[in-house]
């Protein structure tokens, strides 16, 4: 499998935002490591993962009730 880095624009704005989506993320299969950069304006969630499309990750950050968009 491929290793890939998806960076995403999102709403996910705060502590409480990253707490929300943390056991999504967690448990989502092919993903290795993520982390939300809140000072950024755009909200950059960075996505390391294995064998799991960037539509894929879209949907999982849907489910999750937030928004995102590919940067």
């Amino acid at each position: 499998m491929e290793n890939k880095k998806f960076q995403f624009k999102t709403n996910i704005n705060c502590g409480g935002c990253v707490a929300s989506v943390k056991p999504h993320l967690d448990k989502a299969e092919g993903v290795n490591e993520w982390n939300v950069d809140t000072d950024n304006k755009d909200k950059i969630l960075t996505v390391k993962t294995e064998g799991i499309t960037e539509e894929q990750m879209l949907d999982i950050i849907k489910k999750t009730g937030f928004k995102a968009e590919p940067v």
